[in-house]
């Protein structure tokens, strides 16, 4: 009995360490809004299960076998007022939750922006197989992997993918959002406090998935400066020949940096896999059916 608040506090430790880095962990004012409708939703949820839990540990003990008050009732079909309480309380928690997510799902609109009186960073987001690319087009610079960001600034992205469907999310800094091949969808954070946060891509995407990572990091306001003069005075400029090369296949890429981007390529990768998409549909349309179903 001695060793049981060290062993209470080891898997305490072990439990709560998944906690960091991670959703319940914001650094940002999105995240804060996701994880109070996380707990607002747990809230609500153990408010039917942990009576109907000590309801089955009381009907349990009261019937037991031992138990010569408990009254048997084999012929017993219905009650009223047990049918109320066993749909009442589900329903209420189904409106609850759903109310909550509906709110929560409005106020955090991913094209919202987030009120400030700073001006917000813009970057463009691409998504490739299997690395992500991030174009600042204020700055003229881009990055692979890599997104550094003024802290306590808006950020507004533009995303979209150039291969198949993926998910853009930084969980310390707020909700994913999916890329697609020929569509742009639009997200809107902020890291109010400086350091890096793991950026992951959330939706399967092939065989170098598991290394689709990239690293966010919040700056002060004038490192990000500094930085960007660093960035647009050393390294390669991304043209098309450097594109190509970039878009192609490849697993576990480092992170780099470019100084200068034409400043029309996300235009130009949008226009290109919607072009693509449309293509392919006007392919398919003609094709017999037999070979559209593979027959």
């Amino acid at each position: 009995m001695r060793y049981s608040p060290l062993v209470v506090v080891l898997i305490s430790d072990v439990v709560l360490g998944g906690c960091a880095e991670g959703v319940l962990d914001p650094k940002g004012p999105v995240a804060a809004a996701d994880r109070q409708i996380l707990f607002n939703a747990l809230g609500i949820m153990l408010a039917i299960v942990i009576p109907t839990i000590l309801a089955t540990i009381g009907v349990a003990f009261w019937f037991r076998a031992s138990n010569r008050r408990a009254r048997y009732r084999p012929d017993f079909e219905y009650s009223g007022r047990l049918e109320m309480l066993v749909w009442s309380i589900p329903a209420m928690t189904v409106l609850l939750v759903g109310g909550v997510a509906w709110v929560g799902a409005h106020d955090l609109d991913p094209r919202k922006p987030i009120a400030s009186g700073v001006e917000p960073v813009r970057v463009q987001v691409v998504s490739l197989d299997w690395k992500w690319l991030f174009i600042y087009p204020d700055q003229g610079i881009a990055t692979v992997n890599k997104l550094v960001v003024p802290a306590s600034t808006p950020v507004q992205f533009r995303l979209t993918s150039a291969t198949v469907m993926n998910s853009f999310f930084v969980p310390q800094l707020g909700s994913q959002i999916y890329t697609m091949s020929g569509m742009e969808t639009h997200l809107n954070l902020r890291a109010d406090q400086s350091g890096e946060y793991v950026g992951i891509s959330a939706n399967f995407s092939g065989d170098g998935f598991a290394d689709m990572r990239f690293t966010v990091k919040a700056v002060p306001p004038s490192d990000f400066a500094a930085w960007v003069k660093q960035v647009s005075g050393t390294g390669p400029a991304l043209d098309d020949a450097g594109y190509a090369a970039l878009a192609k296949p490849s697993t576990a890429v480092p992170s780099m940096t470019y100084r200068a981007v034409n400043p029309k390529l996300f235009e130009r990768i949008l226009d290109q896999t919607a072009a693509g998409n449309d293509n392919a549909a006007a392919g398919a349309a003609s094709c017999p059916p037999e070979l559209q179903t593979g027959g």
